[in-house]
């Protein structure tokens, strides 16, 4: 039995459906699947307790010893990414002497965020869904929104500083590696080719037949508009989510170059 840690995000339990509720051919494998908010993902996998799971890019970076990346199962921003947020207008220069909320420690949004403003200290790590609140509550000056927040903001009234996947872009030219699927390289080269395959036949059964992936999609994000769902798959579920492809590994090498430039990573 294999330990699987996922997000209750659209684009994890679109892509994962067909795994989890054995749609698709498993090779023999057997998952034991378990349901986390991002930044919990990322301490599970550093602490090296599960075997496959979905984690944030700048946590893949740290932990390349011991564990291998998956060719499907990422999520790649185009032109897109994650929002930087305040109550009020203001600059980016203006970001370096806030409080910011941000969803994580090891997301590769504060990575981003480091890399875009790196004069910026205030900072409060939450769950990702509780930073709309902390700016507008005045817990935070500004925050960095992932996922479904992106389309939620605005009607709340908060106004975006940056969008930290545009900037990305314009300075590198590659689309923002968000986050991938590893796995324990302890698992062995077999087993881990069988993960490979099985990934890859599930986001292709998503893609084929995304009628059937939704209702598991629903369960785990019940409080969220069909619209917002479907508009957060459509967002980071790509031909690179498929396999990461040339295109996607010299992305994924920009960011850790750009990290290893600024101290981010060893």
């Amino acid at each position: 039995m294999l330990s699987l840690a996922i997000s209750t995000c659209p684009n994890d339990t679109f892509i994962f459906d067909a795994i989890i509720n054995h749609r698709i051919d498993l090779e023999g494998l057997r998952f034991d699947p378990h349901f986390h908010d991002v930044q919990q993902l990322n301490e599970i996998a550093m602490a090296g307790m599960a075997d496959m799971i979905k984690v944030s890019f700048y946590t893949y970076l740290m932990l390349q010893q011991n564990f291998v990346l998956l060719d499907a199962g990422s999520a790649l921003g185009f032109g897109n990414g994650p929002l930087v947020i305040a109550r009020e207008e203001c600059s980016v220069s203006d970001l370096a002497g806030m409080t910011i909320a941000l969803p994580g420690k090891f997301t590769t949004a504060h990575m981003l965020f480091n890399i875009a403003v790196p004069g910026a200290v205030r900072k409060e790590f939450m769950v990702f869904h509780e930073i709309e609140e902390a700016v507008i509550s005045g817990r935070a000056d500004a925050g960095v929104i992932i996922h479904e927040n992106r389309f939620t903001y605005e009607e709340k009234g908060l106004k975006k500083v940056l969008d930290l996947g545009n900037y990305w872009e314009q300075i590198t030219g590659s689309p923002i590696p968000l986050g991938g699927i590893i796995a324990r390289k302890g698992l062995g080269y077999n087993t881990i080719n069988k993960l490979n395959r099985i990934m890859h036949r599930s986001v292709k059964h998503a893609f084929q037949h995304p009628e059937l992936a939704m209702p598991f999609v629903r369960k785990h994000a019940q409080e969220m508009d069909d619209a917002v769902m479907e508009k957060h798959i459509h967002l980071y579920v790509n031909e690179n989510t498929l396999s990461l492809g040339t295109g996607g590994k010299v992305a994924l090498a920009k960011l850790q170059q750009a990290a290893i430039e600024r101290g981010l990573i060893q």
